[in-house]
Formats: C-alpha cells, structure tokens, sequence
C-alpha cells in the first residue's frame, strides 16, 4: 500500500501562521505566566488571551480538531497532527487555538454521544473557550483498570447517586464540570457495566481532597484532584450516552488524543534537538567545539535519526485514521506510538540537556518540564506497558503457530522443498 503525508500549498500557508504566531505571540505566555494556562482569565490574562484567540478564530483554525457544524474545519488526523506539532512546544498554545486537553476529548465525545440540552449547557461554553472541563476516570486503588474500578451510580427514582472517588482527575481544580465514569451494573462485564455522566463542580457532594502536582510542583500548584464523590445526586438526562456506554466512548475519546499528545512530543523533541545543534556548536572544551566531538556527533545522529522515524510513524497513524475513519482498525498503530512517545522524548531530551552541562539541569533552561514531560506521558492514557501488549497481541493474530516440528523457515526442510520445487520443472 502507498500513502501520501501531502498536503495543499493553502493549508502549508496556514501553517506557516501558526509558527509564526506561536512563536511572536503565543510564546511570550509562556515566559511570563508559565503556571496560569488552565486557569481561569483574570484582568491581567483576560484581555491577551481573548484578543489572541480572535486572530486565531479569524484564521478560521480555532478547534480545529472540530467538524464544520460545531464550529471547526473538520481537518482530520494528518492535518491535526502537523497543526499539534506546532502547538506541542508551548503550554499555551493549545489553551489560545482550541486544542487543550482534556477539553477536545471531552467536547469530542459530548458533540458525538451528548444530548441536544448537553450540547447546549457543556458543549457550547468549551467552544467559546470560556471554561475547562475535567475527565474524571481514573481511581486510586485502580488506575486505569476498568475492571478495578468500584465508583459507583446507582438509581433513586428518576435521579443517580454517584459514590466513590477518583485520582488525578485533571483540571478539576478550575473545571465548571466533570464527566464521570462510574459503576452501574455491576453483575455484568466492566466493558459492558460503566456509564459517563456530567456533573457540574459545584454539585453538593463532590469535595477536592486535595489537588496534586507533578514532579518538581509545590504542593499548592497541583491540578490533577483526588476528588471524593460523596452521594452526588444528578438528575436522570445526566448520563451521556446510553447506559453501559462508558468504555466505548472512552475508547472514541483517547484514540484521537493519543495521536495529538504524539506530535505534541514531536515538536518538544525538534525544539530539544535545535538547541542541543546550537549547543554544539557554540560551546568550545579542550581545544575545539563539542560539535567537532564523536561522542556528541553520535548524540546528534541518534537524535535525529530517533525523532525523523517517530515522526513519520505518527503521521502514517494519522494518515491511517483518516483513510478507514475506524479507530479500531488502527489500533495497533496507535498503541505503538503511545508506548515510542515517552522513550523518544526522554532519550532526545536527555541528551540535549547533559550536553548543556550545569545550565541544562538548572531552572534557566526549558529543560525540567519536558524532562519530566517523559515520566508523565508514560503513564497518561494507559500506561506504556498495557500499550505494549496491545500491540503484540494485535499482531499476533496476523500469524500461526508452525504446522509440524520444526519452523517454516527450518533450511533442511526448505534446502528438500527447493529440490522438489526444481524436480517439477
């Protein structure tokens, strides 16, 4: 099969914008308000922020990830993909363009399985980007084991009762709501037990333990929340989808994203590269560059070398969802760019931040939050070794076990089949 990553000299224009934006624009955000992306505008942000997600709206490229109906460009996977790349260098550039996590997944699955009054009351203020909303799945004694989870909702009368807690529920600190994924049947399959429902922050019931951070955070900064649902009554046209719904739409929701969290990776790791080249070249020990060193100039190939391949691995996955617009059938694909996604980053980040020495592991260079970027993306959207498996089990099934004794490819066996095969002649 052949495939094509090409695309039209008008959409390469509008990605030209982008970088360009990105870097004039949206970049200073990120040196002057680095920890205030995800949360709410205030008189200082407020009126940046708004007038840079005009220009983006004017360009016709907010959420882009959207089909036209709702307000996007219905760009596709590839086209997301290059647009992502561009993003993935800045922590505020998919708050500016529409593209935020886990907002898209959520405005994504809402769009596909929500209500006309859902669309209304959560869909519409995620669009206008004037909220955040939470994913709220994941619990403390499971992790990302469905089978695990013991959150449960349960009917009374025309309403649910939500009881349980979840961990490292992003972006509740500053949600206006949450999607939950709780127990409904439990005498079934978990795959076929769990429905989602969305419950506004503020409903009684729902209390933030506490709020944790990642690596090298201070322990008011966090933004992932233990949350405890406690008795959280939700009217009845609160399930999103159909009940037992919750791991298929789950399934919708992470495919697309885990994509976008790969090309993300692709651009941090470009930006890692560009300045381990630059260190290279300026920096002089014992008489000459570190450009002029074997050592580093391994260091640069297998770089460059790791992010080229990884790169095109991501686009051809893209490009795949686009041409059969089934997840499923791409499965594996995008189980093996899940499990890439961390390894590249760490080893491309790694090796530009020893090459800068003492600066590269002090808080003057860029490096800390892309290094830890690595440990975090090895566990966001299951973690690398459930995505490993994934991928071995689904190629698996393009094989069978050898009919007899000895493998297919045994020689003796093959040297007496190419006898035989002259023999006919």
């Amino acid at each position: 099969m052949a495939w094509d990553f090409s695309t039209e000299p008008e959409f390469e224009e509008k990605l030209e914008w982008i970088r360009r934006f990105r870097a004039e624009r949206v970049d200073p955000l990120d040196l002057l308000y680095p920890d205030r992306a995800y949360h709410p505008l205030d008189d200082e942000t407020g009126p940046v922020v708004r007038a840079l997600k005009q220009q983006v709206r004017d360009q016709g490229l907010w959420a882009p990830h959207l089909g036209p109906e709702l307000g996007g460009r219905g760009f596709g996977q590839l086209k997301l993909a290059l647009i992502n790349e561009i993003l993935g260098t800045s922590s505020w550039a998919p708050v500016i363009f529409g593209t935020a996590a886990p907002d898209t997944g959520n405005a994504e699955i809402i769009a596909r399985y929500g209500t006309e009054e859902q669309k209304e009351r959560y869909l519409q203020p995620l669009l206008e980007g004037e909220c955040f909303s939470c994913f709220s799945m994941t619990e403390p004694q499971a992790g990302a084991d469905p089978t695990m989870f013991t959150t449960r909702a349960e009917r009374d009368g025309d309403d649910w009762v939500i009881t349980g807690r979840k961990y490292f529920s992003s972006n509740a600190r500053t949600s206006k709501f949450v999607i939950v994924m709780a127990v409904t049947d439990p005498d079934v399959s978990p795959y076929k037990g769990m429905s989602m429902f969305l419950v506004p922050s503020d409903t009684p019931g729902v209390r933030m333990e506490r709020n944790v951070g990642l690596l090298g955070e201070g322990p008011e900064d966090g933004m992932h929340a233990l949350i405890a649902y406690d008795g959280v009554r939700v009217p009845g046209d609160a399930l999103l989808g159909g009940e037992g719904q919750a791991f298929a739409i789950a399934q919708t929701r992470l495919g697309g994203g885990r994509v976008h969290h790969a090309m993300r990776v692709v651009g941090q790791c470009q930006r890692a590269l560009d300045m381990m080249a630059e260190r290279a070249l300026s920096r002089e020990t014992q008489g000459s560059r570190l450009a002029d060193k074997q050592l580093v100039q391994a260091d640069l190939a297998d770089s460059y070398a790791q992010l080229t391949q990884f790169r095109l691995m991501v686009l051809y996955t893209a490009w795949q969802i686009d041409q059969y617009n089934d997840y499923k059938r791409v499965r594996k694909d995008i189980a093996a760019i899940k499990f890439l996604t961390p390894k590249v980053l760490h080893d491309v980040v790694y090796r530009s931040m020893h090459l800068h020495g003492a600066l590269g592991v002090s808080n003057e260079m860029p490096f800390a939050d892309m290094w830890t970027g690595a440990a975090v993306m090895a566990v966001v959207d299951g973690p690398t070794e459930v995505h490993k498996i994934t991928v071995a089990r689904d190629l698996l099934r393009g094989y069978e076990a050898t009919p007899g004794l000895w493998p297919t490819q045994h020689l003796p066996a093959r040297r007496e089949w190419a006898r035989k095969q002259l023999e006919n002649l």
